[in-house]
């Protein structure tokens, strides 16, 4: 991973959607079924919207039922950093990107049982999906 992205709100803003500013600079969450959370075939990677770093392989994308994207890991222990979310009287765990500290989503220990166990529940308006790759 290369070296951290840093940009000031303004050029965030000038960047992103306002969706996608609310959900990766300030830790928001889309509405379920409202994104890009079927599963698919297609080879390809999922890039962070804000700094394109390369985070998620299509491969370990599954259907979790609970409207959002959901992968059982990342695509490489590099791409993203995990960390205790206390907000909204739960703990969670917040996935960001290591990268440009985008907040992506969380990761919750109920995925698929015959892989990793793990569901990274990641917001769609966060990725950037790259097929073929």
């Amino acid at each position: 991973m290369s070296e951290k992205t840093h940009k000031s709100e303004h050029e965030w803003r000038e960047q992103l959607t306002p969706e996608q500013y609310r959900v990766t600079r300030e830790k928001g969450t889309e509405r379920p079924f409202t994104g890009d959370h079927q599963v698919s075939d297609e080879q390809g990677i999922y890039h962070c919207i804000c700094c394109g770093a390369p985070l998620f392989e299509n491969e370990h994308k599954f259907d979790s039922g609970c409207g959002w994207p959901s992968f059982d890991r990342p695509l490489a222990d590099a791409g993203v950093e995990e960390h205790l979310d206390t907000s909204h009287g739960m703990r969670r765990v917040e996935v960001t990107c290591r990268r440009c500290d985008a907040h992506l989503g969380h990761v919750f220990p109920d995925g698929p049982q015959e892989t990793t166990g793990q569901r990274y529940c990641i917001n769609s308006v966060s990725l950037d999906f790259h097929p073929g790759e």
